[in-house]
């Protein structure tokens, strides 16, 4: 080959890379695979953008708050982690105790009257007879413990793992009328609204008729816009020595809408125990169902 020839081969062969180098696309596109759109997941999965810690600071207190829409399947909360901690129940498991009372007839409806036993307790409303709804609303701590010891040892265990309530632990027969005030049992405010939950859906092992007194004496607030049915809670009431728990529990129905709620508290002095309802109140607002 003459070297005019050469030139032009070589000239070719250069023409031909930089035109294979400018059409290719670029080798990131060729080996990183394109962004995969993800789906949104369900929303009670995930935990809502809701300001609600500004109310805990407002009112000096230290807990948690979660907030379950049914209808969108949301879940809006305050500290998640407590949410997923473990407590005891206090008066909160006057539901279940209610409930299971009710369906093993130990107490025959919500207006039987037990007779007290003339001992003076803490609060002077509890020293007198009372019936289920008075005793619910009063948060009558002997009321249930003559309930709980008329249901027994055996009938309690089989029916708190029956509805899988918290870790179902009720202890010993001797705990039988305090388990849910100092003993084992535990409970955790996301377990509190599944709980609520099936208790508004009559997805509990009880009868309708039991489900539908427990329902109705729970009932704390009711408008023409909404009603509420909640219960509160203060494990170690009057111990100075131990840690104090507030609870809030309960569910709001408007517009055909449900919405559960359980709020937890740290208790370190009486003021605080306001702030159960009021934090749950206050959060409510925010989502404008208040």
């Amino acid at each position: 080959m003459n070297p005019i020839s050469r030139a032009i081969a070589v000239i070719l062969i250069v023409l031909g890379c930089i035109i294979s180098v400018l059409v290719q696309p670029p080798q990131s596109a060729l080996t990183v695979p394109p962004p995969v759109q993800q789906s949104p997941r369900r929303g009670g999965d995930v935990a809502q953008t809701m300001n609600f810690g500004r109310h805990f600071q407002e009112l000096g207190v230290e807990g948690s708050i979660a907030i379950y829409d049914l209808n969108s399947d949301r879940l809006y909360q305050h500290n998640p982690q407590r949410n997923a901690t473990a407590f005891l129940p206090a008066s909160t498991f006057k539901i279940l105790n209610s409930l299971i009372s009710l369906e093993t007839g130990v107490i025959s409806d919500e207006l039987a009257v037990l007779t007290w036993d003339g001992i003076q307790r803490q609060i002077p409303a509890w020293n007198r007879d009372l019936n289920m709804r008075e005793a619910m609303k009063l948060s009558a701590v002997w009321f249930y413990q003559v309930l709980a010891r008329r249901v027994g040892h055996e009938q309690m265990q089989k029916w708190v793992a029956k509805v899988g309530y918290g870790n179902q632990k009720i202890g010993n027969k001797d705990d039988i009328d305090k388990f849910w005030l100092e003993g084992e049992l535990r409970i955790t405010p996301n377990e509190q609204i599944q709980f609520l939950r099936r208790l508004y859906k009559n997805d509990l092992p009880f009868s309708e008729r039991s489900l539908s007194l427990v329902k109705d004496i729970l009932v704390v607030e009711k408008t023409p816009d909404y009603t509420i049915r909640a219960k509160t809670g203060w494990a170690s009431f009057g111990e100075e020595t131990k840690p104090q728990i507030g609870w809030y529990v309960g569910y709001l129905e408007k517009n055909k809408k449900a919405y559960f709620f359980a709020t937890n508290i740290d208790i370190r002095n009486p003021n605080d125990a306001p702030a159960r309802i009021e934090l749950t109140r206050r959060c409510f607002k925010d989502l404008a169902l208040l």
